[in-house]
């Protein structure tokens, strides 16, 4: 059993004298992830900052860091090339939109939408 007032979180922090001091770690919930069929997703073709290349990006993925990830990895491995999944959105490289739309609606991404 964990106690509320554990040092070990504590580490490089100061001494406070209030009593009902309560240390803030930073850590943030994280949002749970919605149902396929209720994940607004984008498609969209994005070659901004990018040296000219084209890359497929989707955006607007509502969850976890973890389901982010494994969308991203089933996308990447469906179009059989590279990307990245952070900060809700997930970047295929190359202009694969019409294959990541049919791959989501199949998956049961039903509000996805190509821009």
């Amino acid at each position: 059993m964990k106690k509320d007032n554990d040092w070990k979180d504590r580490l490089g922090v100061m001494y406070s004298t209030n009593p009902d001091f309560q240390y803030n770690t930073g850590d943030e919930a994280e949002e749970e992830t919605l149902p396929k069929e209720k994940q607004p997703l984008r498609i969209s073709l994005d070659k901004r900052n990018r040296g000219g290349k084209m890359v497929t990006l989707i955006t607007g993925f509502r969850g976890t860091a973890a389901d982010l990830e494994t969308l991203g990895k089933f996308l990447k491995t469906k179009c059989g090339v590279g990307g990245s999944a952070k900060d809700s959105e997930v970047i295929i490289q190359g202009d694969h939109r019409q294959k990541v739309l049919e791959l989501l609606q199949k998956e049961g991404y039903l509000k996805s939408k190509k821009l």
